[in-house]
């Protein structure tokens, strides 16, 4: 049965087509009156925190990965980050968050994106840039930047490097200091067309992480 039909049932029958619409969101979309983290549960669906999902900086460090890290520098808009968690979910990767965030960890969009399970395990958050470097002192920056004249492709590699996006374009300055900085191994951009300014940060981090996973034979993955 259809919504509508299950709406015009209930209309005809005295029930409150308010209901109807109440249970559509009863699996995979945060109801209004969720609690903040009922959405985010364990590997066997118990509720958690946002916080207890999330993997150490050190740990993240030591994993054994099938593909390179993925860092949001500052990101700003929830829904991108909830998409990155789902990319990262899917690879195999780390993704790694350095603040400050543009949004609240526990924002809808944020969860409807990507938190509804337990994917969180795939996060870090670090309270600054240089926590990242700290935890991973082993591993390249490879920084997406469209500063760089080095295409994407002409990258080999490592499941060990950690692929660097910056903030979404706003009021805020790009942190160059970070995306040229001296920990930077690599400047590297994604080619397009002159009269366009740029792509969505999330579709270019799945166009790098799944160029990087390509040249690692997707490993992991079937």
């Amino acid at each position: 049965m259809t919504f509508q039909e299950q709406t015009n049932a209930m209309g005809s029958q005295g029930g409150d087509p308010a209901k109807a619409v109440d249970a559509m969101y009863e699996y995979g979309y945060r109801k209004s009156n969720y609690g903040p983290d009922e959405l985010v549960t364990d590997a066997h669906g118990n509720p958690i925190s946002v916080t207890e999902a999330m993997m150490d900086a050190k740990e993240a460090g030591r994993a054994e990965t099938v593909t390179p890290h993925l860092c949001y520098y500052s990101p700003r808009i929830p829904g991108n980050t909830g998409s990155a968690i789902r990319l990262c979910a899917v690879t195999g990767t780390i993704l790694h968050l350095v603040e400050p965030l543009g949004f609240n960890l526990k924002d809808t969009k944020l969860r409807r994106a990507g938190l509804d399970y337990h994917d969180m395990a795939h996060v870090v958050l670090h309270p600054d840039f240089d926590d990242l470097v700290d935890s991973m002192p082993d591993s390249r920056i490879i920084a997406f930047t469209a500063h760089a004249t080095k295409l994407y492709t002409e990258v080999d590699y490592r499941p060990t490097d950690i692929l660097l996006f910056g903030p979404e374009p706003g009021n805020i300055p790009d942190p160059m200091d970070v995306m040229a900085g001296p920990h930077v191994s690599e400047q590297v951009r994604l080619p397009m067309r002159p009269s366009l300014r740029s792509l969505n940060l999330t579709n270019c981090a799945s166009i790098a992480i799944y160029e990087a996973w390509r040249q690692l034979n997707f490993k992991g993955g079937r």
